[in-house]
């Protein structure tokens, strides 16, 4: 026997197993994906590129507001929100239908309940990466210079996985109990994608509304950290050490509280199902 040996399935440790179990998943959503449909990796980047194109015509050419609406070059600041934006809006948005688009699949298999939300992430979250292919292009030819901040990206990753990963554990067992739910998580999207500083700075928040402290609410968003850490790469200014602790913090936090809910969740979500 050699160091090589391959190590049968029933001999890797929980995890290994785990691990194995996930990127089998997430090969297989990827090869569904991109071998079922003739513009295959098209997909994953059209929806984003076409969103930065049409805020860029509003904001830019029709308003003549693209000095106030984000940093130059605009349509690179739109891209650089709206591509992880796309991640986290799939992503949960999947998540919230999973038990019941996989049921026969989930009875069928002995797998940790977890693995189903797991792979979505992992798989959006590279069809993510693999987007950011385009960024770079528009980047180049609209000259965005690249800063060091550019080594803060990889810890908005790793945020916004956990981040994901975590409201994804929240949504997956209650939308099983509450039907509604689903719907309700995609008007709520909807009102968080303008809540996340998305297609602006954070430094354009009003300081308050009608006595409503805006900005004091909004800088818990943890998003709003995740999107300056990938942004900063570009301009420095978008990073913002308060903003991160609290991306840092708010992820861990709903993480947690998706770890309990799901598995106080789980037994009666298989019943159900």
């Amino acid at each position: 026997m050699t160091s090589s040996t391959l190590v049968r399935p029933a001999q890797r440790t929980p995890f290994a197993r785990y691990r194995h179990s996930l990127w089998l998943l997430t090969k297989r959503d990827l090869s569904v994906r991109y071998t079922t449909n003739a513009l295959g990796y098209v997909w994953s980047v059209l929806d984003p590129l076409l969103m930065s194109l049409i805020y860029f015509f509003v904001f830019v050419v029709v308003f003549k507001r693209g000095d106030h609406a984000g940093e130059d070059p605009y349509i690179v600041y739109l891209m650089a929100g709206l591509l992880p934006w796309t991640w986290f809006n799939g992503a949960i948005t999947d998540a919230a239908r999973v038990f019941a688009k996989e049921s026969k699949l989930v009875r069928s298999v002995s797998l940790p309940q977890t693995l189903w939300v797991a792979r979505i992430v992992l798989s959006k979250g590279i069809e993510y990466v693999a987007s950011l292919a385009v960024l770079v292009i528009f980047a180049i030819l609209f000259h965005a210079p690249v800063t060091w901040y550019v080594f803060w990206f990889p810890v908005g990753l790793i945020l916004q996985a956990i981040l994901v990963y975590g409201i994804g554990l929240i949504v997956a067992p209650l939308t099983v109990f509450y039907k509604d739910l689903e719907r309700a998580i995609r008007l709520i999207l909807r009102l968080f994608f303008y809540a996340s500083a998305i297609l602006y700075s954070p430094t354009q928040w009003p300081e308050e509304v009608h006595g409503i402290p805006v900005r004091a609410i909004l800088q818990l968003n943890p998003l709003t950290g995740i999107m300056g850490l990938y942004r900063s790469a570009f301009w420095p200014k978008e990073f913002n050490v308060f903003h991160v602790i609290v991306s840092a913090v708010g992820s861990l936090v709903i993480l947690g509280i998706g770890f309990l809910v799901f598995r106080r969740s789980v037994p009666a979500v298989l019943k159900e199902m």
